[in-house]
């Protein structure tokens, strides 16, 4: 009985119904796209980190955890490596470079990292042979800057730095391919740490004084004992910081901000929703009071008019996230490829879950309202 209730009112106003839904889709998509936003920015600043081969991460002492303060010498290196329960460390050197083009095509801005070959931080390959050599001009080159360049394995292109007031460049040439590892919003490149040493951006060109770099990373030779390392680490190793990768990650600039931020957004998308079905729904039921209270009186248990009810609600609600995720799909579909936008599975299935529950916690109080119908009042027969 409720089955039918349910789904005959919604046939006989289709057009009302469905425009509802259409409400609900609208605000689908602005949920699923809050969802992808935040990931897609979420991968462009940390994704780099995330994919190194590292248990562990050390930082210069005293610079929260931020990358371009950090400063590291061959000394700290050496003692690292020597620390029991080390497997292998290798230094990581950051900076910004421009790739120019001798047509008339933009110069496209990445992130220069520099690598001990072999070492951690060495990215693997999809293609290619990858850094061989400690001073080769050679690179290892992201899955996205191949596409957006045309680059591929054998290619030379040329690298614009700032040596102290000057324009430098520098010609490199594409050893190996690697998956998408962007680092500050910029896709990467990974060379030998002394060619990186060279071409970074610098007040003075390069010296062969001691390479500097910001970041050491550790592997262990067993990862699940990595705090007992790391007490040891700080006993033995003086002027350095120890973390892990997703504490390194938090501490990147603006990112824990970033993320409150688009998070608030989605839930208060998520209330707005559940205040728009409500709202809905209890016009609705104060609409049909004349009906409920007839149902009622021929017989209808509150239970039967109350499952009705949530019924149409379910129905709606699933109609109007089932177009809005097709919306979102198509739209996705046009959008140009440097928007961060990033729509991984348990994002999407999190973000439906949580937009199928606002119909139902929506319609609660249009429920109530239902069970509390009286049947006499209802039909104008109350004393």
């Amino acid at each position: 009985m409720s089955v039918y209730l349910a789904f005959k009112e919604v046939w006989r106003n289709l057009g009302r119904y469905l425009l509802f839904s259409l409400v609900i889709a609208l605000i689908t998509i602005l949920v699923l796209f809050i969802a992808a936003l935040a990931g897609g920015l979420a991968n462009a600043n940390k994704q780099l980190i995330e994919k190194l081969d590292a248990d562990l991460l050390v930082y210069q002492e005293n610079v929260d955890l931020q990358v371009t303060s950090s400063r590291l010498g061959n000394q700290a290196l050496r003692e690292l490596r020597r620390i029991p329960g080390v497997e292998s460390a290798g230094p990581l050197g950051f900076a910004s470079a421009t790739i120019v083009f001798d047509d008339s095509r933009e110069p496209l801005d990445i992130s220069m990292v520099g690598v001990e070959p072999g070492k951690p931080g060495d990215p693997a390959l999809i293609e290619g042979t990858g850094l061989r050599s400690r001073r080769a001009n050679d690179a290892v080159i992201d899955v996205s800057i191949a596409r957006q360049t045309g680059l591929s394995l054998g290619d030379r292109f040329t690298l614009r730095t700032i040596q102290g007031t000057e324009e430098e460049y520098y010609t490199l040439m594409v050893v190996g391919i690697t998956d998408e590892r962007q680092y500050f919003f910029q896709p990467s490149i990974f060379m030998p740490l002394a060619t990186w040493e060279k071409i970074k951006p610098q007040a003075a060109p390069a010296s062969d004084q001691e390479t500097i770099y910001n970041v050491l990373a550790v592997q262990l030779e067993q990862p699940e004992q990595a705090q007992a390392v790391v007490r040891v680490i700080a006993e033995r190793v003086a002027g350095i910081e120890v973390t892990d990768k997703q504490t390194a990650i938090e501490a990147l600039p603006g990112y824990s901000a970033q993320q409150s931020t688009l998070n608030t957004q989605q839930a208060f998308t998520l209330l707005i929703g559940v205040l728009v079905v409500g709202g809905f729904f209890q016009i609705q039921t104060l609409q049909k009071v004349a009906q409920i209270g007839v149902l009622k009186a021929i017989g209808s248990s509150s239970g039967s008019v109350a499952l009705a009810v949530m019924l149409q609600i379910i129905l709606v609600t699933i109609i109007g996230v089932g177009i809005g995720a097709l919306g979102t799909l198509l739209l996705s579909l046009g959008l140009p490829g440097n928007i961060p936008i990033v729509f991984t599975g348990a994002s999407v299935i999190g973000a439906l879950a949580l937009l199928l529950s606002i119909g139902p916690l929506g319609g609660l109080v249009s429920i109530r309202l239902a069970l509390r119908i009286d049947p006499l009042t209802a039909i104008g027969l109350s004393s």
